[in-house]
């Protein structure tokens, strides 16, 4: 699935590449909650956030809003766990029944059930539709 980016994505991304050395893969921008999130090259972690968080600081100063960055992977499964961190999860699949999207089932405590939706859903939407962007997974259910 090809992902097209916006003029607004496209400069976030020659930004936050620019400042880190990190190869971003994906980029969301979300005006409501002032946040751009990236999804970087498996690998690149350590360089997108610098030491002690200083190279994602600097970037948050330079966006002026919110930054998340998730790593890449590409196992879905992993992908999955990647972006819902910092919850625990017990266990993903990732199943696809004959002629039906593929679908992601998530379990979890209540606790950590709680960070992965987060406040009013907005963790568990950035999800399915990073999921759907990079793994093309129609839906992650949380049980």
């Amino acid at each position: 699935m090809s992902i097209k980016f916006t003029a607004h994505e496209i400069r976030f991304i020659a930004l936050f590449e620019s400042m880190t050395g990190a190869m971003v893969r994906d980029c969301i921008i979300d005006d409501e909650h002032s946040k751009v999130t990236f999804v970087v090259k498996n690998g690149d972690m350590g360089l997108a956030i610098g030491k002690g968080g200083s190279t994602v600081t600097k970037v948050k100063k330079a966006v002026d809003r919110g930054v998340e960055i998730v790593e890449y992977n590409e196992d879905p499964e992993q992908f999955i766990k990647n972006i819902l961190a910092p919850a625990e999860l017990k266990s993903i699949k990732v199943i696809q029944k004959e002629g039906k999207d593929k679908i992601a089932i998530v379990t979890t405590d209540a606790p950590n059930k709680r960070i992965a939706i987060g406040k009013n859903g907005i963790n568990i939407e950035r999800a399915k539709l990073l999921a759907k962007r990079q793994h093309d997974i129609a839906n992650i259910i949380l049980k």
